[in-house]
C-alpha cells in the first residue's frame, strides 16, 4: 500500500502525549513539531487516526512542504503539487486556514487566494476544463508557513477532533475534550485508582477518563469529511476501523470516577453528557461545594479545571474558592491534586508549591498544570494481584 504523511495538530505543550499516542497505533513518527505530530501510514491510518486519537485536534493529509519567499514562487511551486491525484473534478477545494510565521509571506487571505489560484489552473490543465462546478465531496485545505518553509495538508476531519458527539450540553468556560483527554493522560491514573473532579462543569474530565478505562475510541459516534473520499479511501477502510473500535469497547468493569459542581444544573448536564458518550454507568456525578470534597479512600487522584476568574465579578471570590480547595485536598491523606488554570496565584491560596508545573496554551489563554503528587501506593503482593 502507497506510503503517506498525516500532521496531527494538538495543543502547545502536549506533542508528547499525542506521539505516545500515534506510536501505540502502530505509526512511525516522521516530525514532532511546536503543536503538531508528523507521521507515516497508509491510506487506512486517515481512518483508525480519526477514530483512535484521543488528543490531535484534526488529521491531515500532507500533499506538500517547499519554501517560498515570494507570492509568484508560492503560486508557482502550489502549482507543483499533483492536486489531480487528490481531489476528483467534482470536488469542493479551498484554502480553509491559512497561518504564518517569522515568514515573509505573513497575510493569510492573500495567501489562500494565491494559492486557490493556483489550484484551479493545475487542475484546469489536467482535467481540461474552463471551470469547476464544485458540487462533490469537500476537500478542505491548510497551509502553515513557518520560517518561509510551506507546509499543505488536506483537513481530513472536517468538523475539530475536540467534538466527540457527546457534548449537548455545556457549562461556561469548558475545557475542550482533547485537552482534558491529554491532561488525563499527562498523569499516571489509572482506572483501578480513584478520580474526582470537583469543578466537573459539563463532566468532561470524568467522562474522557470513563472513556479511557473503557477503551472507547473518541471519535466511534461521529463522522468526517474524509468519509466522503471514495476516490481515494474505500468505505471498506471507515468499517474495519469502526469495527476494530468496537472490538476494543469493555465497558463492563468497575471503576471509581465521580464529578462534583456546586451548580445542580450543571451537574444535570454533566450526567447528559455522560449518557450520551455511553458512561454514564461508570460516573458518580453529584451537587457538592469544594470545601465539601472528602473520600475515605487512599491514594485517589483529583484532575480538574477550577474556575480562573476570567470576568472581573469572579476574580474577587478566588482567593476564598483556591483555599477551600487547598483545604479539602490537606485531609485527603495521601491523594494527588492536578489542575490546569490561569490563575497566577493558584499556589499562594492553594497553600502548597506545586510538585511540578507545565505551561500549556488553551487557545490563546496561558494556563499551568499545577501538579501536586501524592505517595504512590504500595505494590500489591503476587498473591493479591492473582487474586488469591
Amino acid at each position: 500500500m502507497e506510503k503517506i504523511e498525516l500532521i496531527a495538530p494538538c495543543h502547545f505543550g502536549l506533542e508528547s502525549v499525542l506521539k505516545r499516542e500515534v506510536q501505540d497505533l502502530g505509526y512511525e513518527i516522521s516530525t514532532v513539531e511546536d503543536g503538531r505530530v508528523s507521521f507515516y501510514g497508509d491510506i487506512a491510518a486517515i481512518c483508525r487516526a480519526n477514530i483512535f486519537l484521543r488528543t490531535a485536534e484534526r488529521v491531515l493529509l500532507k500533499v506538500g512542504s517547499f519554501k517560498a519567499v515570494t507570492f509568484d514562487e508560492l503560486f508557482e511551486k502550489t502549482k507543483e503539487i499533483p492536486w489531480e491525484k487528490y481531489i476528483p473534478k467534482d470536488g469542493k477545494f479551498w484554502i480553509t486556514k491559512a497561518a504564518s510565521v517569522k515568514s515573509k509571506l505573513f497575510s493569510p487571505s492573500d495567501i489562500q487566494s494565491i494559492m486557490k489560484k493556483a489550484m484551479v489552473n493545475r487542475m484546469k490543465e489536467h482535467y481540461h476544463a474552463d471551470w469547476f462546478q464544485e458540487d462533490g465531496a469537500s476537500y478542505p485545505v491548510r497551509v502553515f508557513l513557518m520560517k518561509d518553509i510551506v507546509t499543505v495538508g488536506i483537513d481530513t476531519s472536517g468538523v475539530s477532533l475536540h467534538k466527540r458527539g457527546y457534548r449537548q450540553l455545556q457549562s461556561k468556560a469548558p475545557i475542550t475534550e482533547t485537552l482534558a483527554a491529554a491532561l488525563i493522560m499527562l498523569t499516571p491514573w489509572k482506572k483501578d485508582r480513584i478520580l474526582v473532579d470537583p469543578f466537573c462543569g459539563s463532566g468532561t474530565f470524568p467522562i474522557e477518563a470513563a472513556m479511557i478505562a473503557a477503551n472507547i475510541a473518541p471519535g466511534m459516534n461521529r463522522s468526517f469529511i474524509a468519509e466522503e473520499w471514495t476516490n481515494l479511501i474505500p468505505k471498506k477502510a471507515w468499517y474495519d476501523a469502526v469495527n476494530e473500535a468496537n472490538d476494543l469497547v469493555n465497558d463492563d468493569i468497575e471503576v471509581d470516577i465521580q464529578g462534583y459542581d456546586i451548580d445542580g444544573a450543571v451537574v444535570k448536564a454533566a450526567r447528559e453528557n455522560a449518557r450520551e458518550a455511553g458512561v454514564d454507568h461508570l460516573i458518580h456525578f453529584q451537587e457538592r461545594a469544594v470545601k465539601d470534597l472528602r473520600h475515605p479512600k487512599k491514594y485517589g487522584f483529583i484532575i480538574t479545571n477550577p474556575p480562573y476568574g476570567e470576568r472581573l465579578e469572579e476574580k474577587e471570590n478566588l482567593p476564598g474558592l483556591y483555599k477551600e480547595f487547598g483545604d479539602s485536598f490537606k485531609n485527603l491523606d495521601s491523594w494527588s491534586a492536578y489542575m490546569i488554570t490561569s490563575y497566577e496565584d493558584t499556589e499562594k491560596y492553594f497553600g502548597r508549591k506545586a510538585d511540578k508545573n507545565r505551561k500549556i496554551y488553551n487557545g490563546m489563554l496561558k494556563t499551568y498544570f499545577y501538579q501536586f503528587l501524592g505517595p504512590k501506593p504500595p505494590r500489591q503482593k503476587k498473591e493479591d494481584r492473582d487474586g488469591k
